[in-house]
C-alpha cells in the first residue's frame, strides 16, 4: 500500500507542470542608475589614488623633494601649462604618426601573411628577427641616420608597436572557422563577401586587443626615443625635470603622460564600439 502511494505520488509529481522563477526585470531607471555607477568607479577610482598619496605625505611625513603633494603637482600642471602643451603637442605628433602607420602596414600585413603560406615563410622569419634585436639599442643608429628630428622618434615607436598588432592581425584572420567558410562557398558568397562579412568581423576583436596594446606601448616607444635624443616632447622636459631635481615638473609631465594614455585608450574603445556593434548587443 506504501509503495503504491508513493509511486502515485511520484507520478502525480512528475505530471505537474514544472514552475519556472520568472527572471527579474530590472527597471530603465535602475538600469540607467547601475551604468552611471558602473562609469564612475574609473574616475573615483582615481580620486581614491589622489586621497592615498596626499594622505601617505601627510602620515609619513615624506618631504617634498622626494615625493611632492598632489596640490603642489597639479599646481604645476596650471603653471607651466604653456610649455607642457607645446611639448605635448610634439610627443604626441609622434605618437599619432607611429602608431598610425603601424595600423597602416601591420594588418594588412597579418591579413597576407594569415592567408597565403608563401608569405608566411618568407615574410615572417625576417620580421620576428627584426622583433628580437633590442629596439633600444639600435635607438642611437636612428639618431645617426635621421638625425634629431622627428623621423627617428616616429620610426622607433613604429618598430616598437608593429609586431604586437601584427602577431594579434594573423592571429584574428586565421580564427575564423573553416567550416564557415564551406558554408558561404556552398551558398554562392564571392571571396570578397566572404572576408568582408564574415572574416573581417570575426576578426577585429582580436586585432582591437592588439591595438590597445600597441597603443600603450606606443606613448612609452615616444618618451624613450626623447629620451635617447631630442631637444623638445615630454621626454625632454621630463629628463630636465629629473637632472634639475625640480620633481614637481617631473611629477607635472607624468600626469600630462597619464591625460594623454587615457586621450588615446578612449578613442581605441570609441573606435571598437563603432566598429563592433554586434558586441553592443550581446553586452546588453
Amino acid at each position: 500500500m506504501a509503495s503504491q502511494m508513493a509511486s502515485r505520488a511520484a507520478s502525480d509529481f512528475d505530471s505537474a507542470p514544472a514552475v519556472e522563477a520568472a527572471p527579474r526585470r530590472r527597471s530603465p531607471t535602475m538600469r540607467r542608475l547601475r551604468a552611471i555607477g558602473w562609469n564612475l568607479i574609473p574616475p573615483l577610482t582615481f580620486v581614491a589614488i589622489v586621497g592615498l598619496w596626499s594622505f601617505s605625505i601627510q602620515f609619513f611625513k615624506i618631504p617634498a623633494y622626494l615625493l611632492p603633494a598632489p596640490g603642489a603637482v597639479f599646481q604645476r600642471v596650471v603653471t607651466d601649462a604653456g610649455m607642457l602643451w607645446l611639448n605635448a603637442k610634439v610627443t604626441l605628433t609622434e605618437i599619432v604618426l607611429g602608431f598610425g602607420l603601424t595600423v597602416v602596414f601591420a594588418i594588412p600585413l597579418g591579413l597576407l601573411i594569415a592567408l597565403s603560406p608563401i608569405a608566411k615563410q618568407t615574410l615572417y622569419p625576417p620580421i620576428m628577427l627584426l622583433q628580437l634585436v633590442p629596439k633600444i639599442a639600435v635607438a642611437p643608429l636612428f639618431l645617426v641616420w635621421l638625425g634629431f628630428g622627428m623621423e627617428s622618434k616616429v620610426l622607433l615607436t613604429l618598430l616598437m608597436t608593429f609586431f604586437p598588432l601584427l602577431l594579434a592581425s594573423i592571429s584574428g584572420f586565421q580564427i575564423l572557422d573553416q567550416r564557415l567558410l564551406y558554408l558561404t562557398q556552398s551558398m554562392g558568397a564571392s571571396t570578397w563577401q566572404t572576408f568582408w562579412y564574415l572574416r573581417f568581423p570575426a576578426a577585429l576583436p582580436v586585432i582591437f586587443s592588439g591595438i590597445k596594446t600597441s597603443a600603450t606601448i606606443a606613448a612609452t616607444a615616444a618618451i624613450v626615443a626623447e629620451f635617447v635624443g631630442a631637444n623638445q616632447g615630454l621626454g625632454y622636459v621630463l629628463l630636465r625635470g629629473t637632472s634639475t631635481l625640480d620633481i614637481e615638473l617631473t611629477f607635472a609631465v607624468l600626469v600630462v603622460l597619464t591625460i594623454i594614455g587615457i586621450v588615446i585608450n578612449y578613442a581605441v574603445e570609441f573606435s571598437e564600439w563603432l566598429m563592433t556593434p554586434w558586441q553592443r548587443r550581446t553586452r546588453r
